[in-house]
């Protein structure tokens, strides 16, 4: 068996559902079970109409409704199959007069509110394939064996649900019907919606598929798999062929619209195929995430930014055989909740990186007791994936690139992922350092292919 997942691009709206039915139909021998997002701009609608309902004590879903009516209205779905999701639009508009009254949203009120976008989708789009004569069911994720604890807007999965997964699935599966996953949501143990935050569709289809053991997991997306650069930036970014999970992952962190790393985790312990494709190009072959990727000659896969980034440079004279400097400095950023991305150290200095923060004024008080502090906002991390066996050729290449355009590079750090080296500069040269970048490498004739280091 396998899964495909189609997010909300791939759902937007009724010709968007109608293409991803063919493409499901020509994959219903190797029995899908599919995982859907919520349809075009629902979570946001719902969202907008909480937030009216907090400050107006007004209530309306006039937005989602119409959405999802107008979508069964060109997908050609009678009164019946309206009949049936009535429920949850009687539902949804309980909830908001219950925001509206005690003008509160707590996070557990939050996810059941956002909850209701993907079940809307998965409902409608069973009802058009089987109106197209594909067997289909819906089914919510915590019938589908989903149990997740209470850490409402990012709950993270129970280890249960891998277990509770395939005998809640299979039957439907041997029935020879499609079973249409909810992604994004699970329930707690004392049955309350939780939502998975950030890359939860995707993280439940990963689940599924390791759960089952299954042949490979489908991402589809509205490009044609990872590319070599954000193509907002590369006019001439190219999909890449295959990467491995740990090269995927460094890339999503870094700011590539890839899985969210904690996606991949359950295919990484399965060693479970997933594959990136696009719903809007379904012959292009995509990219193939797995245990090994196929380098061939290129030392280097894909280059990518992450931008608004602060750079926080530490020195210390003491530090120098001094123990427990490290520790001390790790616990301010801790005791502050701060998570740091990038670390660079010397015998006296420490600078590492952080996403942007708008007050740093108590960390550096804190700091300032066991070192000098210098804190610099509106940089970029550019991150070039590749073969560090080649990172001589890879820092010269690069280091020629900044040269040449003017741009001195502030910080740089190898990942212990070993995949990932990392550089820092102003937030304002970042698109022109990548743009450089992927010329050098993909658009110029490569004089490091072939073989390892050459140093």
């Amino acid at each position: 068996m396998i899964v495909m997942k189609f997010g909300g691009s791939s759902v937007a709206d009724a010709e968007r559902i109608r293409r991803m039915g063919e493409i499901i139909r020509t994959q219903l021998p190797r029995k899908p079970v599919l995982v859907l997002s919520a349809i075009g701009d629902t979570t946001d609608h719902l969202l907008e109409a909480a937030d009216l309902a907090l400050r107006n004590r007004s209530v309306s879903i006039h937005l989602i409704e119409s959405l999802h009516l107008k979508t069964m209205n060109d997908l050609g779905l009678g009164p019946a199959v309206q009949e049936a999701i009535h429920p949850l639009f009687v539902e949804l508009r309980s909830l908001l007069t219950g925001i509206s009254l005690i003008r509160e949203l707590t996070g557990r009120t939050r996810d059941y509110l956002v909850s209701f976008g993907e079940r809307l989708s998965v409902r409608i789009t069973a009802a058009y394939f089987e109106a197209i004569g594909i067997k289909a069911r819906p089914v919510d994720a915590w019938d589908a064996g989903f149990l997740s604890d209470a850490n409402y807007t990012f709950a993270d999965l129970l280890p249960e649900t891998w277990e509770r997964i395939p005998p809640a699935l299979r039957p439907v599966i041997d029935e020879g019907i499609l079973p249409v996953v909810t992604g994004f949501i699970a329930k707690d143990e004392n049955g309350n919606i939780t939502t998975l935050g950030r890359g939860g569709s995707d993280l439940s289809a990963t689940v599924i598929a390791a759960a089952f053991g299954a042949e490979e997991v489908q991402v589809w997306k509205d490009v044609d798999g990872i590319l070599t650069a954000d193509p907002r930036l590369v006019r001439d970014a190219r999909p890449v062929e295959s990467v491995t999970y740990e090269e995927a992952a460094e890339l999503a962190y870094f700011g590539a619209q890839v899985l969210h790393p904690r996606a991949m985790q359950p295919c990484m312990k399965t060693g479970t195929l997933v594959l990136v494709r696009n719903s809007f190009n379904a012959d292009a072959p995509g990219t193939r995430i797995g245990t090994k990727s196929d380098k061939k000659t290129r030392p280097v896969q894909a280059i990518t930014s992450r931008r608004d980034v602060t750079l926080v440079d530490i020195v210390s004279t003491r530090m120098v055989g001094q123990s427990g400097f490290l520790g001390k400095v790790f616990t301010c950023f801790a005791e502050h909740d701060l998570s740091v991305d990038m670390v660079a150290t010397s015998e006296v200095s420490i600078s590492l990186t952080l996403d942007a923060v708008h007050d740093l004024a108590g960390l550096k008080r804190d700091l300032g007791r066991i070192a000098s502090v210098e804190i610099k906002t509106g940089k970029a991390i550019v991150t070039i994936i590749g073969d560090v066996h080649r990172s001589s050729q890879i820092l010269q290449r690069a280091f020629g690139v900044c040269a040449d355009l003017g741009i001195p590079v502030q910080m740089v750090s190898l990942g212990a992922s070993k995949v990932n080296i990392s550089f820092i500069v102003d937030d304002t040269q970042a698109g022109e350092v990548v743009k450089g970048l992927h010329k050098n490498y993909f658009e110029e004739p490569d004089e490091i292919s072939g073989g390892g280091d050459q140093s």
